[in-house]
């Protein structure tokens, strides 16, 4: 009786630190998965035209996404876990991945094997980043009845700490097809429907409990969909077009923690469980200039976040 009863209290202890450290990593990761998706649901399209049938188009892209400061930090306090607390402090605020520094220590005790163990890691320290950067390759093709398919992927790139891949598909209908007497210089109407595959992985300094586990990464695992309404008017012979939509994205997301121990397996399971899908509106205005086969757009993004896209198009 005596074992079985220390088994199940190393047991809840180790269940314990893991619903903390689940704490601590929807704390430090959400702001970063959630500005993916965001990310990744920018510059889908430049007008609401459709390409001719069986036209090529190839874009070349870079979004500037702007972090307010209430993405960068996160406050925290005592209450927040069971087994560790922060060291001489009751509360503070610490990084997302999207902030700074930090000096908080969390320190706490476990027991664990008939042992005790005391233990102290340091908070994560962010990217320091007030605005990150992200280019990608699209391409884009008519398809029969005023339909474009979009393509795009960016293979996996290492910014600073991080390493970010993308790969997504899209479909454009114009419905201006529908309206008798429409012309190229009246307002164009269109829907888009978007899918993105969005993995970040990122490394910080190891979090280590001794013979318990060791943590090294947190990986985000994002599937995004995109719907958008969308308008866009060009202006006779001037190359000028202006552009507007709105749009609602539905993501999921998911974490894996990278290390080793005998915690990981449990803690990456219990991870999975987390809820982490979330709908958010989102608005676009853009403008473009269209010369011979090019074009040359920029476009806001304005939801959660702030977006800016800047593409080069060239069409075959």
């Amino acid at each position: 009786m005596f074992c079985a009863s220390f088994s199940v209290k190393a047991q809840n202890d180790v269940g314990l630190f893991i619903n903390d450290m689940l704490k601590v990593a929807d704390d430090f990761a959400s702001p970063a998965a959630e500005a993916a998706t965001f990310q990744s649901g920018a510059g889908w399209f430049t007008t609401a035209k459709s390409l001719d049938l069986w036209q090529v188009e190839i874009s070349v892209h870079g979004n500037a996404l702007f972090v307010p400061e209430d993405k960068r930090t996160v406050a925290i306090s005592n209450d927040n876990y069971q087994t560790f607390h922060i060291q001489g402090a009751t509360a503070a605020d610490i990084p997302t991945g999207f902030g700074g520094t930090t000096d908080v220590i969390f320190e706490g005790q476990i027991q664990f094997l008939g042992q005790t163990e005391d233990f102290t890691f340091d908070a994560i320290d962010g990217i320091d980043k007030k605005m990150v950067a992200h280019p990608f390759i699209q391409a884009s093709v008519g398809l029969p009845y005023h339909t474009d398919l979009s393509v795009r992927f960016l293979p996996e790139t290492t910014i600073d700490d991080i390493s970010v891949s993308t790969y997504a598909v899209g479909l454009k209908h114009n419905f201006n097809q529908y309206f008798n007497f429409s012309r190229p210089t009246d307002f164009q109407f269109a829907a888009l429907i978007a899918y993105s595959k969005f993995d970040v992985l990122y490394e910080y300094d190891p979090i280590e409990l001794e013979r318990i586990v060791k943590l090294h990464d947190i990986e985000v695992d994002a599937d995004l969909w995109l719907f958008q309404l969308l308008s866009s008017k060009s202006f006779d012979n001037s190359g000028w077009e202006f552009l507007a939509a709105v749009g609602v994205t539905n993501s999921n997301f998911n974490y894996t923690m990278g290390g080793s121990g005998v915690a990981l397996a449990p803690l990456n399971n219990a991870l999975g469980t987390l809820d982490n899908n979330e709908k958010e509106f989102k608005g676009d205005l853009g403008i473009n200039y269209n010369f011979s086969d090019f074009t040359i757009s920029s476009a806001l993004s304005v939801g959660k976040f702030y977006n800016l896209n800047l593409g080069l198009h060239f069409r075959l």
